[in-house]
């Protein structure tokens, strides 16, 4: 079963999120919260694989929650929760901000159910997902501050060059089986690539990479995996 925490501060969109994971398989909704506050209290409370996380809400947001988890779960040594956020095309500003506190994936409060439940899914086995609208926005967003790539930036030197190329490919939005299979290695040892990049890094999740790659040009906006429809990056 995978665990959800449904945080949201309308009680109505709360209680038909909560309603609908309740009635679909293996989905187990071990709390409701209004606010970041109550987050990180049925957090420590129960071990939820997933929270299901709204940006503003009253008191503590969504991304102060976020950074406060995902610091939380560094220091205890554990991989859950995972932060799937719900956002809206008016809260595009926070999408970054998120991604960089460590959210997992974002998804409009607009997707279908089926999409909704699948993300969670998603999320929960350690990928990242991000609705196709989030996705082209985020790019966008990139391609507008017009910089041009020149390369890994001197805070990447001490990575190895094959670690810098696991890096781009987290940034593409591959998943550990795909850079394998890409790579011709097994996944232990892109696993290992990785690990060792993030430690070198300082980096605690994967969204952070994400956000590297971007940020060091290994990824250039308008160019990367287009083709994989935009539902993982």
């Amino acid at each position: 079963m995978i665990k959800v925490i449904v945080a949201d501060d309308q009680v109505l969109v709360r209680a038909g999120l909560a309603a609908l994971l309740r009635a679909a398989p293996g989905l187990d909704v071990v709390g409701e919260a209004e606010g970041g506050e109550q987050v990180l209290a049925l957090a420590a409370e129960h071990e939820a694989d997933v929270i299901l996380m709204d940006v503003r809400m009253p008191g503590m947001g969504g991304i102060a929650a976020t950074e406060q988890l995902v610091a939380a779960r560094e220091a205890a040594g554990r991989q859950t929760p995972r932060v799937l956020i719900l956002t809206t095309f008016d809260l595009d500003d926070y999408v970054y901000a998120a991604l960089k506190a460590g959210a997992s994936g974002f998804v409009l409060k607009d997707t279908s159910p089926e999409r909704l439940l699948a993300a969670i899914t998603v999320v929960a086995n350690g990928d990242m997902l991000f609705s196709p609208p989030i996705s082209q926005r985020l790019i966008e967003a990139y391609t507008l501050r017009g910089e041009a790539p020149g390369g890994p930036p001197a805070d990447l030197a001490a990575l190895t060059a094959r670690e810098i190329e696991v890096l781009r490919l987290v940034g593409k939005g591959m998943t550990n089986p795909e850079i394998a299979e890409h790579l011709v290695v097994g996944e232990t040892t892109v696993k290992t690539h990785l690990n060792r990049t993030m430690t070198k890094l300082g980096l605690s999740t994967r969204a952070q990479a994400v956000v590297v790659a971007y940020e060091a040009g290994l990824v250039v906006p308008g160019r990367e995996s287009a083709s994989n429809g935009g539902h993982r990056r």
